[in-house]
């Protein structure tokens, strides 16, 4: 598992990527083994997530007769939209440039997206537990999810544009891919394991 420094050294090429800094990619194991090691991203983000979980536990809690528990299944049907929501819209834009003959373009996406997806996690676990620690704080955090959903619109388009070397169509059409079948599974998922707020 990649350490701190290691995660940081990372991080700084993502940095400069979103500022359309091709030095960037120096900074970004883009191998078969910095690909898969890049996953480890996963185990990074468990805090937040773990903090994400617990919101989605008292919003489920609170949509529900006062009797009702959730247990260790509550918790592996949550890891399972987590995991989908990770790997499926990655398949999603590999096939989109396979389709589009630009295949080796995928190994910097994958490991890119990945890296990128800690530093977003810990920004929305910081904003769900404002909402979990100060339950008045609802309106303005609510605002705040919106800028930052934007924000991550903003800083994966940029990054892609880097991957893409400016092809502004693809850029859009991974953004799209990488983005919205996420919400779309989330939801579905949410439902289909019984884990949504009625």
């Amino acid at each position: 598992m990649p350490g701190f420094r290691e995660v940081q050294y990372y991080l700084a090429g993502i940095w400069l990527l979103i500022k359309l800094d091709q030095r960037g990619f120096r900074f970004l194991d883009i191998s078969d083994r910095g690909v898969d090691r890049s996953f480890w991203a996963i185990v990074w983000c468990l805090p937040p997530t773990g903090i994400s979980w617990l919101w989605w536990r008292n919003a489920f809690l609170r949509s529900m007769p006062p009797e009702t528990d959730v247990g260790f299944p509550f918790y592996f049907r949550l890891g399972l939209v987590e995991l989908a929501n990770w790997f499926v819209p990655l398949v999603f834009a590999g096939l989109l440039l396979l389709a589009f003959r630009m295949g080796e373009r995928f190994a910097p996406l994958v490991v890119s997206v990945n890296w990128l997806g800690v530093p977003l996690a810990y920004i929305n676990g910081l904003l769900l537990a404002l909402v979990f620690f100060l339950p008045g704080s609802v309106g303005v955090v609510s605002l705040l999810l919106l800028v930052f959903m934007l924000a991550q619109v903003f800083v994966l388009a940029r990054i892609l544009r880097m991957i893409c070397h400016g092809h502004a169509l693809m850029v859009g059409a991974l953004t799209l891919v990488l983005l919205v079948p996420s919400m779309m599974l989330s939801e579905y998922l949410q439902n289909f394991l019984g884990i949504y707020p009625a």
